[in-house]
């Protein structure tokens, strides 16, 4: 958490500063918090990223990317618990940094992680390739092509579920929508990769690239602890549409009362389905 869903609705929502020039960047002091990583240090970001104009606001799988004149690109990791934002923030002991911007519709954008595991960066063109270059992340979900989740996936001795999750293979999915498109795709997440036949390979990409846009038009997922929200610090929506992901106990939607989701523990990550439509 935040997966693709959440990390999109943070790109969209803070699109409006494309176009602004970034005037002053400050690291607020948090002496009593977990310091955030910042690449290559709080120091030269400032001198790489000050003065410079933000060209185009884009997504590298789980991570919004700033594209900045002169080649440069500023990441955001959000990882358990960051948020990009445009709005006033949850709290302000938790902002890590600020973006002062002129020349646009907003006067600042945030990075806010309670946390503070997630990572902030300013990587020239040839270090944003070799950090997240097709060798260390995998190509996009939405953007696999007829047949790319089997010919990432379908050699692999993994489950199925564990397997999604490798950012290495396909960018993006985590574990709440590798659990939801595994309950639509009626695939059981234990199920080795080359187990699958072509039909269910075919099944599981339409399933995983539906559940993904759902969410993305719902603004993703707010789960109980309320930590994600999107750019303007507002809940995701999709957590009331899960099927299966923390819903152990409880009748499964496609079965009603014949069957009702379970939990195991897969990789260390928590997985919920469904033991009888899912085979």
């Amino acid at each position: 958490m935040p997966e693709l869903p959440e990390v999109e609705t943070m790109r969209r929502g803070v699109s409006p500063v494309a176009g602004a020039r970034i005037r002053s960047i400050c690291f607020p002091r948090r002496p009593r918090l977990r310091p955030l990583s910042v690449e290559p240090s709080r120091a030269a970001f400032r001198r790489r990223a000050s003065g410079r104009t933000i060209r185009a606001v884009e997504r590298a799988g789980k991570r919004v990317v700033l594209v900045l004149e002169g080649d440069l690109r500023i990441v955001f990791e959000p990882r358990m618990t960051g948020l990009v934002l445009l709005g006033e923030p949850p709290s302000e002991e938790h902002v890590r940094a600020r973006l002062r911007l002129d020349g646009g519709p907003v006067p600042e954008l945030l990075f806010w992680d309670r946390r503070g595991l997630g990572v902030l960066a300013a990587w020239s063109m040839e270090e944003f390739s070799d950090r997240l270059g097709p060798a260390r992340l995998g190509p996009d979900a939405l953007a696999l092509g007829r047949g790319g989740l089997r010919a990432r996936l379908g050699a692999s001795r993994r489950a199925i579920k564990v397997a999604l999750l490798d950012q290495r293979a396909v960018a993006g999915v985590g574990n709440i929508y590798a659990a939801e498109s595994l309950h639509r795709a009626r695939i059981h997440p234990a199920r080795s990769c080359r187990e699958l036949s072509a039909r269910e390979w075919t099944r599981l990409q339409r399933a995983l690239e539906d559940v993904l846009r759902e969410a993305i038009r719902y603004e993703g997922s707010t789960l109980s602890d309320g930590t994600y929200r999107n750019a303007l610090n507002q809940d995701g929506g999709y957590q009331n549409q899960f099927r299966v992901y923390d819903r152990a106990g409880r009748p499964c939607p496609r079965c009603g009362d014949a069957a009702v989701v379970e939990r195991i523990v897969q990789a260390q990550r928590a997985t919920f389905f469904c033991p009888r439509c899912q085979r």
